[in-house]
């Protein structure tokens, strides 16, 4: 396992590291016993980045996640987690107030069983009004930061533009990390041309789903994926040609996403341990680059398609 510097917070991170949003039975059910072994697999194989948010499973992650940790060496792991995207009883919600953004860090506290968070995030800006977020919510969590509570603030979103805005209209060292998904994959690679950016800024990149929420995969994406047909379908193509090579793209595509060291991490979830074994025995190879291209040359004009969250 490699690790890497998570910008200027003096955190160095495995370069695969644990999401726990599969722990919130978000993509199937789960098995809270297999849930639980796949933290500790994640642990014993290296990682030592965790994250996880209120939203995923609407409490039921952060909750199965602190049944987990009860069994850890605090020391052994850094723990993220998320303010602004909620729910309850299958509803989603959000509130992006200073108030909320402050009794949200002791209630995932308490779920989780913890006295301290080490990267607090603001939950994909791109639901928020992003005023809000520079003007009430991230002062909310730099005030906390300031009395220890937390360790360092960060911003996620899928939309990259929406975090160099927010970056832009902040104070110096405000945003400490950002945390981008379904950018550094092989079907788009588009955080590369943000790299610079944040680097000039001091600020930690966090890549994730390097599946591409189930298109770099043999199981086929789910059918709320937002993705447009057409690059689903070279997806398609590109995940055929590969088993024809006996070469899974879900090896490729992970080797792929962490290959990069101006990422600080790459995070994939799942609450099945044998997964979370393999990945870790999936990045210990380097990627087959010419594989990579050929792969990159089928998804052909579909590369950096990207769409809307929801």
């Amino acid at each position: 396992m490699k690790y890497n510097a998570i910008g200027n917070t003096g955190m160095t991170v495995s370069s695969l590291s644990f999401g726990a949003s599969s722990l919130g039975g978000v993509f199937h059910s789960i098995e809270e016993n297999k849930a639980i072994e796949a933290v500790y697999a994640a642990i014993e194989g290296g990682m030592n980045f965790i994250d996880v948010s209120p939203y995923y499973g609407h409490y039921k992650a952060e909750t199965v996640l602190g049944k987990a940790l009860k069994g850890i060496d605090r020391k052994k792991y850094y723990l993220s987690t998320k303010v602004g995207r909620y729910g309850k009883d299958g509803v989603n919600t959000w509130d992006y107030s200073g108030k909320k953004a402050k009794e949200s860090v002791f209630e995932s506290m308490e779920r989780l069983g913890i006295d301290h968070i080490d990267l607090i995030n603001v939950h994909d800006i791109e639901f928020a009004d992003l005023n809000q977020v520079v003007d009430e919510t991230l002062p909310a969590l730099v005030e906390l930061r300031d009395k220890g509570v937390v360790s360092h603030v960060g911003i996620t979103d899928l939309q990259l533009e929406n975090l160099k805005w927010v970056i832009d209209r902040v104070p110096e060292g405000t945003v400490e990390s950002i945390l981008n998904f379904c950018h550094y994959t092989l079907n788009d690679d588009k955080l590369a041309d943000f790299l610079d950016y944040f680097e000039s800024k001091g600020i930690g990149v966090i890549n994730a789903s390097p599946l591409s929420m189930g298109l770099l995969s043999k199981r086929g994406v789910p059918d709320w994926h937002p993705a447009p047909k057409a690059l689903v379908e070279a997806c398609r193509h590109a995940v055929e040609y590969c088993n024809e090579k006996n070469y899974p793209i879900e090896k490729l595509a992970i080797q792929y996403s962490v290959s990069n060291p101006r990422i600080a991490t790459t995070l994939f979830s799942s609450a099945n341990p044998d997964n979370v074994r393999k990945n870790i025995e999936y990045i210990n190879e380097p990627a087959d680059m010419n594989l990579v291209e050929k792969v990159k040359e089928i998804i052909g004009d579909q590369q950096r398609v990207s769409w809307c969250n929801s």
